[in-house]
């Protein structure tokens, strides 16, 4: 993997990066603001496959984003190279009733000294820059507040507060795992039906002051606290929003440019 490169895309400098909790936090809120969290490529039948040259060819070379595997997969080796003790761990991502099987994402346990940092940049609307992995500890993040909290057998759950409710988003056990071992549910959330990634396209990025996301239905953009959305009319219509706010032609192809964020 090309390093510089890959912070090329992330716009961030290789000199002077020290191997400390504020350099990871960069790294975090750089890769979001940059790289898009998408599903496109299963709606455009090309298969994804758990390699890192993968990766980084569709990210970094073609500017593209990706789900939780490529995302985290390929930052995770971005740490790594720049010296970061790392362990990719398997997470249980809450449905809204029942929590998923093992393997249903990807996340990132980060060691500094000895602290450690749960850092994430494949699931969408969540934090902007890693927690410490500290139990019960609320911690806020501009995404709003969050909690780690110890679940049965040494589980470990996140949380989010929803309308003054902690709100569980994923549990975790927090073993080193190998990106191999995510290879089934891999194929699971890109080619089964009851998978949610098959059920329809979507591409969401952080901005400077809020989030911008497209589906099928809808362009909703967050822009400091206010909310706008656009119904999508066709599919030429959200092909003409993906390239103009992701920099992704429809079709797979970039045109290019940068993500313009709002």
């Amino acid at each position: 993997m090309n390093r510089d490169a890959n912070l090329a895309r992330i716009g961030v400098e290789a000199a002077d990066l020290e191997l400390n909790d504020e350099t990871l936090r960069l790294l975090q809120r750089k890769h979001l603001l940059t790289v898009p969290f998408e599903n496109l490529d299963i709606h455009w039948k090309r298969p994804i496959v758990l390699d890192i040259e993968k990766f980084f060819a569709k990210i970094v070379e073609d500017k593209r984003g990706g789900f939780c595997y490529e995302l985290n997969g390929l930052f995770n080796e971005l740490l790594r190279s720049l010296g970061f003790q790392t362990r990719l761990i398997s997470a249980r991502v809450f449905n809204g009733t029942e929590y998923g099987p093992e393997f249903d994402h990807a996340a990132i346990i980060v060691t500094i000294g000895e602290l450690e940092y749960l850092a994430d940049v494949g699931f969408g609307d969540f934090t902007s820059e890693p927690l410490r992995l500290v139990a019960d500890m609320e911690q806020h993040d501009r995404e709003g507040d969050f909690v780690i909290r110890r679940a049965e057998f040494g589980v470990l759950e996140v949380a989010k507060k929803i309308d003054d409710a902690w709100t569980p988003q994923y549990m975790f056990k927090p073993l080193a795992r190998d990106l191999a071992e995510f290879a089934e549910m891999c194929d699971f959330q890109q080619y089964s039906p009851e998978s949610h990634f098959t059920k329809g396209k979507i591409c969401s990025i952080l901005t400077e002051n809020g989030r911008k996301t497209l589906t099928e239905k809808n362009f909703i953009v967050t822009a400091n606290g206010e909310k706008s959305e656009e119904p999508i009319g066709s599919e030429e219509e959200f092909g003409r929003i993906l390239e103009r706010e992701f920099g992704i032609a429809e079709g797979g192809n970039t045109t290019g440019m940068e993500c313009v964020l709002l």
